[in-house]
């Protein structure tokens, strides 16, 4: 018989180590950040194309990324791969007035910074020095919110108006207090939301463009990626020093698929405290940095890359202000519009479908005042 020591030794062994986890969730990234670039995938891009010009195309090409990732998703979870209940979006505890506030600010921020927190990362990637700004404004925020000043009035303020709810708030969790058995009621939620979502999105002739197709299906696909990346090459059912469950190479300690504003936090923290080797490359900053390598490949090989700065000092404000709006109400809704809007809807959370419907409201009313605004000057 090998001694415990021995056994420990072989368990750490088999587990996959952070850095490796980092490398995965860079690739992942890189192609996130290169399919984006290349289709022009932006979520305000799409509230602002239908508001001001009734063009619902990237807005189809949002809606076929969200289902692609729903089917994705759900069918990891009935292979046994993944357990998205074990993700900070499914949790019993709802923090509504926390979803609709942070999901209003976050719209009203990225209308102002130009691009919520994925586009800003694309924009760095092609030599935007106005999204480098927003970047460290929207870090600095986000961190405030997690730890810092906004913390509190966060946590005093609005995540203390919550439901618990006798079971975890995804939709198939509510079909199965029913009666309905777990794996039928996530095949049902997954056909009815995800698959009316993919009809939608390829309901009309337009949508049939390539770059339509190749940005949902694409960015759908590295949200999957992304879960199983964490939630199961990152898995390890008893770490041998804790005992205990864990997720190598995550900040929150859960699964995380792609998300990005808390990362921005992260990434200023760690380039802070390099030499704390307590501090790592984890999972959400490993791919918000692939984002912007991705985004530059693209550039560079497309022949778009160039460097952009501020028109005026308004400008710089807007962006500032824009910036710290994302970073306050991204850690508020727990998500942006890639990380409550894709993957956490691919959870089929209720959270995460509130948080989504204010961000829409929020860039879609802001975009109403900028637009009566520069009438009235005209």
């Amino acid at each position: 018989m090998i001694g415990l020591s021995a056994a420990i030794r072989i368990m750490e062994e088999s587990i996959v180590s952070a850095s490796t986890i980092a490398q995965l969730a860079l690739a992942v990234g890189v192609v996130f950040g290169f399919v984006a670039s290349r289709t022009n995938f932006c979520t305000m891009g799409a509230v602002s194309d239908i508001v001001n010009m009734g063009d619902w195309n990237r807005m189809r090409m949002w809606a076929l990324a969200i289902a692609v990732a729903i089917l994705g998703t759900s069918a990891l979870q009935l292979a046994g791969l993944v357990d998205v209940s074990k993700s900070i979006y499914t949790a019993s505890k709802l923090v509504w007035l926390s979803h609709i506030i942070g999901g209003l600010a976050f719209g009203v921020g990225m209308t102002l910074a130009s691009g919520c927190g994925s586009k800003t990362l694309i924009r760095i990637g092609g030599g935007n020095l106005k999204s480098v700004v927003v970047f460290v404004f929207l870090g600095i925020s986000a961190y405030m919110t997690l730890r810092g000043l906004f913390a509190v009035w966060r946590v005093r303020f609005l995540d203390s108006m919550a439901t618990t709810l006798p079971h975890s708030q995804d939709l198939p969790a509510f079909l199965g207090a029913s009666g309905i058995a777990p794996d039928t009621a996530l095949t049902l939620a997954a056909a009815l939301i995800g698959g009316g979502l993919l009809l939608w999105a390829l309901a009309k002739r337009e949508a049939w463009r390539s770059d339509v197709l190749l940005g949902g299906a694409v960015i759908g696909a590295m949200v999957v990626a992304a879960w199983y990346v964490s939630g199961h090459i990152g898995y390890v059912a008893e770490h041998p020093e804790t005992l205990e469950e864990a997720f190598i190479g995550t900040n929150s300690g859960r699964a995380e698929s792609l998300t990005f504003v808390a990362p921005f936090a992260f990434t200023l923290e760690l380039l802070m405290l390099w030499s704390d080797s307590s501090r790592i490359l984890t999972f959400g900053i490993a791919s918000s940095l692939g984002v912007i390598a991705g985004a530059a490949i693209h550039t560079v090989l497309s022949g778009s890359f160039r460097i952009e700065g501020f028109r005026d000092a308004p400008d710089l404000a807007r962006h500032m202000v824009g910036g710290v709006l994302m970073g306050f109400g991204g850690v508020t809704a727990l998500g942006c519009t890639i990380g409550q809007g894709i993957s956490g809807l691919s959870t089929l959370a209720l959270g995460s479908m509130i948080a989504t419907v204010a961000i829409i409201a929020g860039s879609a009313i802001t975009l109403k005042v900028q637009y009566w605004l520069m009438m009235r000057e005209a």
